[in-house]
């Protein structure tokens, strides 16, 4: 999106410093690209949603050529840089939502889109004087909680098309499905050639535990207690990739039959992780109990040669592991349904099995196993990531639709499942070697246990 060539910056453009704004972006987490070199920045959308609170949104330039697209929450009376987490300015955002409020800006217009749950909140009088306060760290996005009823999430870095984490949201939410924090309200970008999720609003989930941090909890100091919720956690799963497979009229949602290219594409795409990676492993002793492996671990490998697959793509999480949970009252939610950010948004909404969801829960469960040594000083028991992985596929078999898996048999879904951990494990190495040293011999093992196996 660019702005027009004969069209005047608007008050809030002709106010900003676009130097210092510049200088701003690069220092903010959520900023994708420090380090690239940024050459300018246009605002090529704004507009004031009341008289305390505006949005823009601003086009990145780089050296290269290329350009990223961003919103800001700004003050429309004065050159404060974003103020989301200034006092109770996201209130008006809220307010906005909760109206259904659109508001033109300079190109297009931002429209507010509330979910009608009933008599069960409270009144816009109650809603302005509840505290407001950010959501952890700052990571791709930014979130703030509303009292202990409502967590808004802005998107930072917009792309044109829904977001999956509203899409998903939205489907769940109108198909009660109970592992989620409802969806409450949106807001987003109509105009020109953009069109654009900006932000989603849900219920608040009230005092529960980060499923990462549950798992360093009680891995060491109470195993069985955890294996218990990691049942729980496989029908969770279940239930989801069933819900999502619920709804043949919808098309974003429709399950379909494996195309024809999906088992060449996934055999050229692991032949290429493998060669990539196994090329180039360092003289390292991290990595050698794998070095020289790359023949067994293809051997391992075990799927069909041609011929359909049977089973059924689906919407699926798309960034499935323990940090995406939260254990609350004796039940999960699963949070986060946006995939993984660094992937073009067409792509996170691409159907895939179900089974790379279930495949990067297992590569959760061995990282967790190995945190707790890394992270927290302590033992793991032994036994612990194959029982976890056995209670985890027990429940999670036992509850998923059976159409949407390979018609092959148990093998054959076996084979597959392996396939996608092998893939999850060999771009974990890969990322471990880049950033993490430390963190080696975790992919390293799970390469390992694929290349021993039977």
């Amino acid at each position: 999106m660019a702005e027009p060539p004969d069209t005047e910056p608007g008050p809030i453009a002709q106010r900003l410093d676009h130097e210092r704004l510049l200088d701003w972006l690069r220092e903010q987490r959520w900023f994708a690209s420090k380090s690239q070199s940024l050459t300018g920045l246009d605002v090529v959308e704004e507009a004031a949603i009341d008289d305390e609170l505006a949005l823009a949104m601003v086009q990145v330039h780089f050296a290269t050529g290329s350009h990223e697209l961003y919103q800001l929450v700004l003050d429309p009376n004065s050159d404060d840089l974003d103020v989301l987490n200034d006092g109770q300015r996201a209130h008006h955002l809220l307010a906005a939502i909760d109206d259904a409020r659109e508001v033109n800006g300079r190109h297009g217009r931002f429209c507010f889109r509330h979910v009608d749950h009933g008599d069960d909140v409270q009144t816009h009088i109650d809603r302005a004087t509840e505290p407001v306060r950010p959501m952890g760290a700052e990571q791709s996005n930014s979130s703030v909680v509303f009292g202990d009823r409502l967590a808004l999430k802005l998107f930072r870095k917009l792309e044109p098309g829904i977001n999956p984490e509203l899409e998903m949201l939205r489907f769940l939410t109108a198909h009660e499905y109970p592992n989620i924090a409802p969806l409450y309200g949106w807001y987003e970008y109509e105009g020109g050639t953009l069109a654009a999720t900006l932000a989603v609003a849900q219920q608040f989930i009230v005092g529960g535990t980060d499923g990462w941090e549950l798992a360093l909890e009680e891995i060491p100091a109470a195993p069985e207690t955890f294996l218990e919720r990691i049942v729980t956690l496989g029908s969770v799963t279940a239930r989801l990739h069933s819900a999502l497979a619920t709804d043949s009229g919808d098309p974003a949602f429709s399950p379909q039959d494996p195309s024809s290219e999906f088992l060449n594409l996934l055999k050229a795409t692991l032949d290429d992780q493998l060669e990539r990676v196994f090329g180039h492993l360092p003289d390292d002793p991290s990595v050698a109990p794998i070095a020289g492996l790359e023949q067994e671990v293809r051997e391992r490998i075990t799927l069909p040669s041609q011929g359909p697959i049977g089973g059924k793509s689906i919407r699926i999480h798309g960034d499935y592991h323990l940090g995406q949970t939260l254990y609350a009252q004796n039940d999960w939610t699963l949070l986060d349904f946006e995939g993984e950010p660094a992937r073009p948004l067409n792509a996170r909404r691409q159907k895939r099995s179900p089974l790379r969801d279930v495949a990067s829960m297992l590569r959760s469960f061995s990282y967790a196993t190995w945190a707790v040594k890394l992270q927290r000083g302590q033992e793991a028991p032994a036994d612990f990531e194959e029982r976890a992985r056995t209670a985890f596929l027990d429940a999670y078999f036992d509850g998923v639709d059976p159409a949407l898996l390979p018609s092959g048999g148990q093998s054959q879904i076996a084979g597959l499942l392996k396939t996608f951990e092998l893939e999850k494990a060999l771009y974990e190495l890969q990322y471990e070697l880049d950033n993490r040293p430390d963190w080696v011999p975790i992919p390293v093992a799970g390469i390992l246990r694929i290349a021993e196996s039977g």
